[in-house]
Order: C-alpha cells, then structure tokens, then sequence
C-alpha cells in the first residue's frame, strides 16, 4: 500500500511515492530541471501559467512510476502541497481565464493596505488574525478594478492546490487553512469572511466549497487516470500551502513546536495554542492543518527575505573565489560567536514584513580595518540571519508561544553547523534536524486523510531524526552578539 504527495512550488512540481506501512520514500522526482519560468510582464508583477504545473506533475508522475515499480492500484490516497496564495480564476466551463497570480507578485499591496485603512485594526485584526496585506483576496481586487470584463466572467477563484486538485478530480473545494491564505476566513465566526468579501465587492459563491484539510476531497477521474497513469477512483486525502505543509512534513502540529526553512529565504512556523495575532502585523497567522475551533492550532510565520540569497552573496563577492560552501563554513569557524563585535543586517532583498515592511537593506556594523577579515564577515552574516529568525521569534513569544524545539530539513542553511549551532544558542531550543521533504510530507499527510494513519503520531513514527543540536557553551556570548545586533538594527530603522 502507497500514498503519492506532489508539492506544486514555484520552481518545479515534486513527486514522491511513499510505503505506507513503512514510512520510506520509494521514489521521488521533480521537473522541470531547470527553474520553470515566472512571466514578470511589469516591475513586481510575477505570474505562471497553470497548466504548465500540470504538465511539470504528469512528468514527475510518469518518473515516479517509472522508477518505483508501484502499481497505480496500490496507491491508495493523494497528497497535495503548493506555494501559497496564487490567485487561479477559471470561468462556469472550468477554464484558466488568464496566467495565475503567484505569491511573489505585489501588485494586490495597495488594496490590501486601503482595506486594512478602512475596515480597521480592530476589525481586521481579531477575525483575520493579519492585515489584509497582499494576499490572494487583495490580488483578486487589483483583477477586479484593472481587469473587469474579465473579472466578469469568473466562475470561481481557487489556489494552486486547488487547481491541480481539480484537474485530478473535477472537484472544485478548498479547506480553512487554504481560506485563511487568501485572507478570507473570519476566526470569530469561523467561517468565510463575508466582511471582507462585501468591502471588495465579491460574491461568496465565487469562493470553492469549504471541505475539511483531512478528508476525502475528490476521487481521480477517468480522463486524469489516463493522462497521468494512476488509477481511477483515487482519492485525494490532503491538501494545504506550502510552509503549513513543510510543518507537518516536520511533524510539527502542537503548541510550542517550530518548524523552519532557510533557503533563499528562510521561515520560522510556529503553532499558537490560541487566536491571537500581532497588534502590529509582523507576522502572518493561519489556519494550521490541524486546527479546529475547538482545540485552535495556529500557525504563526515570520518570513525573511534575505536567508540563503545574503549567504551567496557572500560567497559571489566577499569570499575568496571558487570556494565552496562548506569551506566558508571552515572559515567562519576560524573566528569566535559574536564575529568580534562585527554584525550584519541582513534585510537587502526587499521589504519585510517583520520591520513592518520596511526595506532596510543589508549593511555591516563595526569593521575594524586593523583586525577583522572576511573570516569575521562570513560569519557574521550567518548569525545576522539567524538573528533576524530570533527577531521574529520574539514576536511570536510576544504572543504567547512558547519555543522548545526547532524543527528543520537538513538542507540549504542548516548544512552549516554556526548557523544551526547559533539558532539554538540564541533561542535556547533544541533543533532536530530530519530526513524529508514537503512531497514526502504531503504523501503522509494523505495517509492521515485516508485514515491509514490513525493518528499523525502513527504518520510520522517513522520519521528519521538525523541530529540534534542543543543550546551550547558559547550561548552567552551569541545573547551579547545579539543583543548588539538589535541595537544597530534599531538605529537604523530610526534613521531611516
């Protein structure tokens, strides 16, 4: 018996096949090889066409397939992961009515803003737990104003899951989770956001049905059997955005849990045990795979623009050339925690949402001609990054969360031992690096929707603790280093 995830990203579609009894990917593929194209036909626009993430997830299928052996029959439940908060409109006949909105496109900022001016803190606050930002209901609204022959014609709006689950199934639903993405579910009423909707001017019945994360969200049809070689009748389990999914990939579900992710960016995910948000918008707030009104599971991200893409430019400009990353690594080994009173801010990849969206940019604090070296500089960088996680993590504490222990992949940043070794010196949780990936998560989240699993304890039994790093003998100095840190980052959103 297997279970089948696909995480539907930016970058590429993944597959992967999962043993059910077992736990071990059998088999896992993802395309296109090279990163799919994202159409910018204005400055801070970003969009993609829908069925090109089909096309990527009939290939990652076919190689699934191809490489596992499995029969399709034995595949009893689908999975779905995708990137968050794209916008895909398709008319009454279920067609794409134009390139999907993605979720790094900004053009939505102004009425979000507008909405948030108008509607109020006290309103937006305590029921969408965020501002209406620049999310998928504020991208609806641009298509609204600028686009209204088309925006005419909209049958239904739905994210990228919710696309690819139709094609699957040509059942159009989505779930809470996914709704508190677009910035449409009211937590007080636990339901659609009617308020919001009404401000923008939409009609509820634009939105999918509302069906449970777990449950069964739709059966494979005939014609999607054929084209992608599975076996008709089966059914998709789960389905949720891609940092809700990457926490359960984790095993992350309870209070007190954090997951994280420092690729290119890098987020901190943490589950709130209670509807609260930041009274100043730092963070975003989401419905968790696992909430419910009765026991609340929210999941509360911080999200840093400048991660991985600070590390290389480091590697680009500053470190010597041809070098890899695991010797800058060495290198930054080569000098104390704190960098020698040398800090860097890491915020030159556009605005934050954690400096309330601010665009401070990256700078280096106290170089010291006489003694410092790029040593100093590569390390620094690590642990800036690690500090603006720790920034945001306070926020989340200011809410009421509690972090013990840090979930992550072993990839991307936390390869590198300072910059793991500082994350939970700095925050004093332990960090336990694991084997997976959102695929493979998604594939053990469709086991708990099809009730393989009886628990997510029983799903996630098998997953494989690599290591775990606890807060170290160099904890005091990382407080005094960041400590530092915040007072510079201070000033300089004081002078700006």
């Amino acid at each position: 018996m297997y279970l089948l995830g696909f995480d539907i990203g930016s970058s590429s579609v993944k597959a992967a096949i999962v043993d059910a009894a077992t736990g071990r990917c059998v088999a896992s593929d993802f395309f296109p090889k090279t990163e799919a194209p994202i159409k910018a036909l204005r400055p801070g626009w970003a969009e993609q066409n829908p069925s090109d993430w089909w096309d990527y997830l009939k290939e990652a299928t076919a190689a699934v397939l191809a490489a596992s052996g499995v029969c399709p029959a034995d595949i009893k439940a689908i999975g779905i992961s995708y990137q968050m908060h794209g916008l895909v409109a398709v008319d009454k006949d279920m067609n794409v009515l134009r390139d999907a909105i993605i979720w790094c496109d900004s053009r939505g900022v102004p009425y979000g803003r507008d909405a948030f001016d108008k509607l109020g803190a006290d309103t937006c606050l305590p029921r969408l737990l965020n501002s209406p930002g620049n999310f998928t209901a504020a991208k609806l609204a641009w298509v609204k104003e600028n686009e209204p022959e088309l925006f005419e014609k909209i049958h239904k709006v739905m994210l990228p899951g919710d696309y690819i689950a139709l094609r699957l199934t040509g059942t159009l639903c989505t779930n809470p989770e996914g709704l508190s993405e677009y910035m449409l579910w009211d937590f007080a009423e636990n339901a659609p956001a009617r308020f919001l909707m009404d401000y923008f001017g939409f009609d509820t019945s634009i939105l999918p049905d509302v069906q449970p994360t777990f449950s069964i969200q739709g059966r494979v049809t005939a014609s999607a059997a054929a084209e992608l070689g599975l076996a008709e009748g089966t059914p998709i389990t789960y389905r949720a955005g891609d940092q809700p999914n990457n926490a359960l990939s984790l095993n992350v579900f309870e209070p007190g849990e954090v997951a994280s992710t420092a690729g290119t960016s890098g987020v901190v995910y943490g589950i709130n045990g209670t509807v609260d948000y930041d009274p100043r918008s730092r963070v975003n707030n989401f419905a968790h795979v696992n909430h419910s009104p009765e026991a609340p599971r929210i999941g509360v991200m911080t999200c840093i623009n400048g991660t991985g893409i600070l590390n290389s430019w480091i590697k680009r400009n500053i470190a010597p050339a041809g070098i890899s990353y695991a010797d800058m690594n060495l290198l930054a080994s080569e000098v104390p925690a704190g960098s020698c009173g040398v800090s860097v801010l890491p915020f030159g990849n556009g605005a934050e949402r954690v400096l309330e969206n601010r665009e401070a940019g990256c700078s280096i604090h106290g170089v010291n001609f006489n003694i410092h070296t790029r040593s100093h500089i590569i390390r620094a960088a690590q642990e800036g990054i690690v500090f603006s996680f720790m920034y945001g993590m306070e926020i989340m504490k200011s809410m009421g969360m509690e972090i013990e222990r840090i979930h992550a992949g072993h990839a991307n940043m936390f390869l590198s031992p300072i910059f793991r070794q500082t994350l939970a010196d700095v925050s004093g949780a332990t960090i336990q690096l694991v084997d997976t990936d959102g695929a493979v998560g998604a594939a053990r989240g469709a086991g708990i929707g099809a009730g393989i699993y009886s628990s997510t304890r029983e799903a996630f039994a098998s997953l494989k603790v690599l290591s775990e790093i606890h807060p170290g003998s160099d904890s005091k100095a990382v407080a005094e280093a960041y400590s530092l840190w915040k007072s510079r980052l201070a000033a300089q959103l004081t002078e700006k």
